[in-house]
């Protein structure tokens, strides 16, 4: 019986050395979405979740680095979802993504804007409601989530691409009809990826809602003692207005009252 207890004194200190090993660092996918997040010619990445990310960890007790790892969007979802990184930030929170990953909550996104659609502006594509999206081709980053009803709607032609810039560069030469895109940060981030947005025409319709983007964790990192102190870090910052204070150079909002209540953090809706 006391060799038993030893051995599995033992095994349990090794465990918890391990724990902490694995957490040495926090793994952040980061892909090049300007103005949020950016990526240089060197691989060099900034943006608003490393400045979360080391901001909480300037005020915690965790001796722990932030190592951003550069990755294409769907990459960086898939990464995540795998357990291959622990952190990725701006993620629109859905019932399918629930199942792969953690949300931090609050989000500390939230644009009241509109998903728009954007042609060139020398075709004659049209678009005043949503039903004359069907019979075009739609470029669509791969991985992301938008409006439910555009997400879950099988009779659009969606076209998978790897990124923001190459859905852009489909609808310029022709390729496709359409590129969907948040209304409030696509001409920006055009500009940052020095696309010419002139010659693009904004369709008519459009779909307008809170958009919320969160932190997300992935699940093994979420359960750890890091990702559950970090967590608690980002909702403590989310209610003393710190959050607000980060947020504020990317020309975003302050969070919204309402999300603050411990009420709204267990209830809030699914279907971003």
């Amino acid at each position: 019986m006391k060799y038993f207890l030893a051995i599995m004194l033992v095994l349990s200190l090794c465990s918890t050395k391990q724990a902490v090993a694995d957490h040495q660092q926090i793994l952040v996918a980061i892909d090049h979405a300007p103005p949020y997040s950016a990526l240089d010619e060197k691989g060099n990445a900034k943006g608003l979740i490393l400045d979360i990310l080391n901001y909480i960890k300037h005020h915690s007790d965790e001796d722990i680095a932030v190592k951003a790892v550069p990755c294409p969007f769907s990459r960086c979802i898939r990464m995540l979802a795998q357990g291959e990184v622990d952190v990725m930030g701006g993620l629109v929170r859905t019932v399918d993504r629930e199942r792969q990953m953690a949300f931090v909550t609050p989000p500390y996104m939230a644009l009241s804007s509109s998903y728009v659609f954007y042609g060139h502006q020398h075709s004659g594509v049209t678009v005043k409601r949503y039903e004359d999206l069907i019979g075009k081709r739609i470029a669509i980053m791969r991985g992301a989530a938008f409006f439910p009803r555009f997400d879950q709607d099988t009779r659009l032609d969606k076209v998978e691409v790897p990124s923001e810039r190459v859905a852009v560069d489909l609808v310029l030469k022709g390729r496709v009809d359409l590129v969907i895109a948040v209304e409030d940060t696509a001409d920006l981030a055009m500009n940052v990826l020095a696309q010419p947005a002139h010659q693009l025409r904004k369709m008519d319709y459009r779909h307008t809602q809170v958009i919320y983007g969160h932190m997300a964790m992935s699940r093994t990192f979420a359960q750890s003692h890091v990702g559950q102190a970090f967590s608690e870090h980002m909702r403590k910052m989310a209610k003393n207005k710190v959050l607000d204070k980060l947020v504020a150079p990317y020309q975003l909002p302050a969070i919204p009252p309402q999300l603050l209540s411990e009420e709204a953090l267990s209830t809030q809706t699914r279907t971003f």
